[in-house]
């Protein structure tokens, strides 16, 4: 009688199986990240663009409520709470004119220039970088931009 065992073979992965594996992920990450990348910083842009819209909106309501802009001073924070300093608002609504002051992309509050340097007000995000002007991503957008 023949006395050997029969152990079960067992089976893995072999080096180079996991070095292929390892390449191909690298490939698809090196392929993907780009074009990802690229769309995030286009889906900021458009989303600045969004909000500075409903911010000029709101300013526009207010003005149109109370015979002028906000001023400098007063901010965009005239547009939730009625401002306390001069020149005080005639016909302040008492929900304020947006819900909330939105944040930029980056989460810097957004700018308020009146009177502003590119028509009766500038409303604008200093970019990435936070710091005014700059290029690509770092670049100011602002609602003369729209």
């Amino acid at each position: 009688m023949h006395a050997y065992s029969a152990q079960p073979r067992q089976r893995g992965f072999t080096l180079m199986e996991i070095m292929v594996v390892i390449f191909i992920i690298g490939l698809l990450v090196a392929i993907v990240a780009p074009n990802v990348l690229g769309n995030q910083d286009q889906a900021m842009q458009q989303k600045v663009r969004a909000d500075l819209s409903t911010l000029e909106q709101a300013l526009d309501l207010y003005r149109l409520e109370n015979l002028r802009y906000p001023t400098a001073e007063q901010g965009l924070k005239a547009l939730i709470e009625r401002p306390t300093s001069e020149p005080l608002p005639r016909a302040w609504r008492t929900d304020g004119y947006i819900r909330r002051l939105p944040t930029d992309p980056w989460g810097a509050a957004y700018q308020y220039r009146a009177p502003g340097q590119h028509g009766r007000f500038d409303v604008y995000s200093l970019g990435a970088d936070g710091v005014e002007g700059g290029t690509d991503t770092d670049a100011d957008i602002g609602n003369w931009d729209l």
